[in-house]
C-alpha cells in the first residue's frame, strides 16, 4: 500500500470535477491534482448526454422555477437567478474556446429554441401570466407567447398536428435557448488536464475517505481491474461523484454531512432517430407536471445534439432502484441509513405521498400509456419511431428541516467542511448547467485567502457577470448574450431561425 501527498484529489469524472479541476489549474498551475474515476471512461453517469435532456437550464421553458403561490402571485426572482447562473457557464466556456481548452463550439452547444407548452384555459392563464413578468426582464426580452394554433404550429407543427380543433393551449419561445452535451465538455475538460499533468485514474474506486490530525485527508481507492490498494494523502478533498457522494462524505465523518439521506429516482426517455420526425421539431418543450405529481416529472420533448447528430427525447419516465448510481449496488440506499439521517428520511417517507403515486404509477405504467403521455405533446407520434432508454440515476437530497422535521430537495446541495479541506455535491438538476457557479462557490468558500487575494480578478478575467449579474442592466445583459453567442456559435443560428419565419 502506497502513499503520497497531492494538493487536490478529485473524486468523479464527471462534469463538476472537470469544472473545478480546471479552475483550479487556471489558478495554480503548481499545484498537483489527482482524478480518480470508478469507471473506465469519464462522464459515464449523469453527465453523459444520453442521461440527461442537454438543456442549458436558463429557466427560459422550465415553469418548476416560477411556481404559482397559493393566492395565484408569481416570482421571477428564482428564474432569474437560475438564468444568471447558466449565462456563468456561457462566459466561462466561452473564456475557454478563446484560449483553445474547449474545440468546435458546436462539438458541445448548439443553439436551440426554449419554449413552453400548456394545455387548458387555468394554464394557459399562468403562461401568459409568466410571460407578462419575464418579458420586461433583460435575460428573457426575447421570449414571445402565443395561443395562436398557426403561429405555434410555425415554431414546431408536431406540437399542433393532429391536435382538436377546439382544444385550448398556449406557448413561449425563446430564441436563447441551448442544448448542451454535457459529456462533450467534460470530455474536452479532461484531455487539457491530461495535458497540463494532472493524474486522471479511471477503473479505481474511491472506498472512503479518512482525516488524519494534521487536518489533510487520506484517501483510500481500489484499482477495479488489478484489485490492487493504495492510499493517497490530499490537502483538498471534492467529492464530485454524482449519487455515490454520499456515502463517501458520511465516511468522512465531517459534521455538515449530518441529517442528509439520498433518495434515488431512475430516468428513462423516449427516443426517436427517424430524420423525418426529427426535423420537424427542433426545440426544447417543456409542459407542467401533473397536479400533484413532484418537479421532476415535468414531461419536456428535447431535440438532442449529440456528436453531430440529431435526435428526440420524450421524458422524464420515472422507475426506482435502490442503487444511487446507474452502475451502482443495491445496497446504496440501505446502506446510506446513519441514526442521524433516519428520522429526516422517515419524515419524507410520511410526507411526500405525491411522489410514492407517482413512482407507483410510473413502475406499473404499460408502453401505451407511456406512449399516450408523449402523444399530449406529439399527437402525431408513431409507436415504430420511438425506443425507450434508460437513462442516469438521480439522487435527490433529504435533509433535516425545523418545522416538518426532514425535507425532500429538488436541487443540487454544494455540503463544505468548516475548514475547507472537503467539498462535495450533492443532488441533481440544474447541476450540469450551473456547474460554473457552483465550483466558483466551493472555492470561493474553501479558500477564501488565495480567492480574495489573487483568484477573483483571474476569474473575473474570464466570467465579468461573476458576483454583479447582468440582468439588472437591459444594456450588458444584451452585449453578454451577443458576446459569448458570437463565440459559441450561436447568434448567427439565432438569427437566421428567427429571420426564416
Amino acid at each position: 500500500m502506497s502513499n503520497n501527498t497531492v494538493d487536490v484529489v478529485l473524486i468523479g469524472g464527471g462534469i463538476m470535477s472537470a469544472t473545478l479541476g480546471t479552475m483550479i489549474s487556471q489558478v495554480e498551475p503548481d499545484w498537483s491534482i489527482e482524478l480518480f474515476e470508478s469507471r473506465t471512461e469519464v462522464a459515464t453517469e449523469s453527465t453523459n448526454a444520453w442521461n440527461n435532456a442537454g438543456t442549458g437550464h436558463a429557466a427560459l421553458c422550465e415553469l418548476n422555477y416560477m411556481p404559482e403561490g397559493k393566492d395565484g402571485s408569481l416570482s421571477a426572482a428564482k428564474a432569474i437567478d437560475i438564468n444568471e447562473q447558466f449565462q456563468l457557464s456561457r462566459q466561462w466556456w466561452s473564456s475557454l474556446v478563446k484560449q483553445g481548452i474547449l474545440g468546435e463550439p458546436s462539438s458541445f452547444i448548439n443553439a436551440t429554441p426554449h419554449m413552453t407548452f400548456v394545455r387548458g384555459e387555468a394554464n394557459v392563464d399562468y403562461l401568459r401570466r409568466r410571460y407578462e413578468l419575464l418579458k420586461e426582464e433583460p435575460l428573457f426580452s426575447d421570449m414571445e407567447f402565443s395561443d395562436d394554433p398557426e403561429q405555434i404550429a410555425e415554431w414546431t407543427p408536431m406540437l399542433v398536428e393532429r391536435r382538436s380543433k377546439d382544444e385550448v393551449f398556449a406557448a413561449t419561445r425563446s430564441l436563447s435557448g441551448t442544448d448542451v452535451d454535457f459529456g462533450a465538455v467534460t470530455r474536452q475538460l479532461m484531455s487539457h488536464l491530461e495535458d497540463q499533468g494532472v493524474t486522471v485514474n479511471l477503473g479505481h474506486e474511491v472506498k472512503k475517505l479518512r482525516r488524519r490530525a494534521d487536518g489533510t485527508w487520506d484517501v483510500f481507492v481500489r484499482n477495479r481491474a488489478g484489485y490492487g490498494k493504495r492510499t493517497v494523502n490530499a490537502r483538498f478533498v471534492f467529492v464530485g461523484a454524482g449519487g455515490g457522494a454520499l456515502s463517501l462524505l458520511q465516511s468522512s465523518k465531517i459534521p455538515e454531512i449530518k441529517g442528509f439521506g439520498g433518495f434515488p429516482i431512475s430516468g428513462k426517455f423516449l427516443k426517436c432517430d427517424n430524420p423525418e420526425v426529427v426535423r420537424e421539431h427542433r426545440a426544447k418543450v417543456y409542459g407542467k407536471a401533473a397536479v400533484g405529481a413532484p418537479p421532476m416529472s415535468v414531461p419536456h420533448l428535447d431535440t438532442r445534439i449529440v456528436d453531430g447528430k440529431e435526435s428526440l427525447l420524450f421524458g422524464p419516465y420515472a422507475g426506482f432502484s435502490p442503487n444511487f448510481l446507474k452502475k451502482g449496488s443495491w445496497w446504496d440506499l440501505p446502506g446510506s441509513i446513519r441514526l442521524h439521517n433516519l428520522w429526516p428520511m422517515i419524515r419524507v417517507g410520511l410526507s411526500e405521498f405525491s411522489l410514492e403515486k407517482y413512482l407507483l404509477t410510473e413502475l406499473m405504467a404499460s408502453r401505451e400509456k407511456q406512449l399516450s403521455t408523449l402523444r399530449e405533446y406529439m399527437p402525431s407520434a408513431k409507436r415504430g419511431d420511438w425506443e425507450m432508454i434508460t437513462a442516469g440515476q438521480r439522487v435527490q437530497v433529504m435533509k433535516k428541516d425545523p418545522k416538518k422535521g426532514g425535507v425532500l430537495q429538488f436541487g443540487t446541495e454544494v455540503i463544505t467542511g468548516a475548514d475547507g479541506t472537503i467539498a462535495g455535491l450533492l443532488g441533481a438538476s440544474p447541476g450540469a448547467s450551473t456547474a460554473v457557479h457552483a465550483m466558483l462557490g466551493v472555492l470561493q468558500k474553501c479558500f477564501p485567502e488565495q480567492f480574495e487575494a489573487r483568484w477573483r480578478d483571474e476569474f473575473l478575467a474570464q466570467i465579468p457577470a461573476y458576483g454583479t449579474g447582468v440582468n439588472h442592466d437591459p444594456a450588458l445583459a444584451a452585449q453578454t448574450l451577443a458576446e459569448t453567442g458570437a463565440v459559441l456559435g450561436l447568434l448567427p443560428k439565432q438569427v437566421e431561425a428567427a429571420g426564416a419565419e
